[in-house]
């Protein structure tokens, strides 16, 4: 790993509770002293690189000189500054290169030679086709991870295809079963495939960097965004295979308990009741006084009570309907059954908890002043994560990384006047 000095500052930290007894000297984090090439776009391959930042690891992000990262103009802006950048974009230097030129490739090879992990997004072929292809890498790196995120993968019918999160939303199963009975197939209104890649590329790039301890060799990381996506919507593909069941759409219902749904308040607030645990479902029943449903034969089942789920919803949307928020809240935390108000981001901002726990954090930007995203991924108690700073602007550090690199002021400037930086 290669240990760099960075600049920034921000408040967030992923910070938990030790069990010292006297003051510690600050840990160096967990990922420190590994360095990430991220030369991917948009959201899969891009977060994954910021959760390695968020705990130590120095992404270096890689932008083309006159076609930055898509990303940095989606969704709404501020004063001309791109607001999702600024979380995607946190604790990572940005540096300018053209990569399918020879001057930009020798110089990608070269940072190359002192990263621990590369992550690409292009179309497979794209990086062999600029000289750039894992056998080129490994030459200079033989210890290098290069993880490949892709909509379908290296290998395959669909691999050349463009490949979006959507496309896996949609491809998975996940749009299928998800909407009303009665409506057309929902697709969810943010990057949940891409999200849930991230994750899983993160976790990919840490067990082949595990690996690397053991063998001295990197190798390369395969992950196709219509996979994880695939693993997390549950016994699908087994239901499928054992017994030609297909999960239809429930609306918020569940096939597997009830009540599951949300209700609607007297004060129009909604709120969600779970009740996948046994002795829970028995609670909620005595709570609105239909105990004598715990009895019936069906009721002993998840699956038995979601056959019964009319009869269970009406019981409990009746009670709670009659009830405001907090009343309804606190009745269903007094007789310890699960139960949370739906959120819209305005709640998540100002709840209690969430603040306790600082999940939505408070970060210094130079462009912006203070600004507030969400924290860290979790807690560590000894090696905790931090957002050093958010998004930087387009190409920013690629003098300072190019002569840490060993490139002279004059090597440099003749890379930018050739158009490569």
């Amino acid at each position: 790993m290669t240990t760099t000095n960075s600049t920034g500052t921000g408040t967030g930290t992923g910070t938990g509770t030790g069990t010292g007894t006297g003051p510690k000297a600050p840990a160096a984090p967990p990922l420190d002293g590994l360095r990430v090439l991220d030369l991917a776009t948009l959201f899969a391959g891009p977060l994954a690189a910021t959760m390695l930042g968020d705990f130590g690891a120095d992404v270096i992000k890689v932008e083309h000189p006159t076609r930055p990262d898509p990303s940095r103009g989606h969704g709404p802006a501020k004063d001309g500054v791109g607001l999702w950048w600024k979380i995607l974009g946190r604790n990572k230097r940005t540096i300018t290169l053209d990569l399918c030129g020879p001057p930009g490739r020798d110089v990608l090879l070269r940072l190359a030679a002192e990263a621990d992990v590369i992550i690409e997004n292009f179309r497979p072929g794209t990086l062999e086709k600029w000289g750039l292809g894992w056998a080129e890498l490994s030459a200079v790196n033989p210890r290098l991870v290069l993880a490949r995120v892709t909509g379908f993968g290296q290998f395959g019918p669909y691999s050349r295809r463009p490949g979006f999160g959507t496309l896996a939303e949609a491809m998975s199963g996940f749009a299928a079963m998800t909407g009303e009975p009665d409506g057309p197939p929902t697709l969810p209104p943010f990057g949940l495939a891409d999200s849930i890649a991230a994750l899983a590329t993160a976790y990919a790039v840490m067990t082949a960097l595990n690996g690397r301890a053991t063998t001295g060799r990197g190798q390369v990381v395969d992950l196709a965004i219509i996979e994880p996506i695939l693993t997390v919507l549950g016994p699908q593909p087994l239901w499928y295979d054992q017994l030609g069941y297909v999960q239809p759409r429930t609306g918020n219902r569940s096939r597997n308990n009830a009540p599951r749904n949300t209700y609607r308040t007297a004060d129009g607030s909604w709120l969600a009741v779970s009740t996948s645990a046994q002795s829970v479902a028995e609670r909620v029943m005595r709570l609105v006084g239909r105990e004598e449903l715990v009895d019936e034969p069906w009721f002993t089942t998840g699956s038995g009570r979601a056959e019964h789920a009319d009869v269970l919803d009406k019981a409990v949307g009746e009670w709670i309907a009659r009830r405001s928020r907090d009343d309804a809240m606190a009745a269903f935390e007094k007789a310890d059954a699960a139960i949370a108000p739906v959120y819209d981001v305005r709640d998540v901002m100002n709840d209690p908890h969430y603040r306790a726990l600082d999940s939505v954090t408070e970060v210094e930007d130079p462009d912006l002043g203070p600004i507030r995203m969400q924290n860290v991924l979790f807690r560590l108690s000894e090696t905790p994560g931090a957002i050093r700073w958010a998004g930087r602007p387009h190409g920013a550090d690629t003098d300072a990384v190019l002569t840490e690199l060993g490139l002279s002021a004059p090597e440099i400037a003749a890379l930018r006047e050739e158009g490569a930086l």
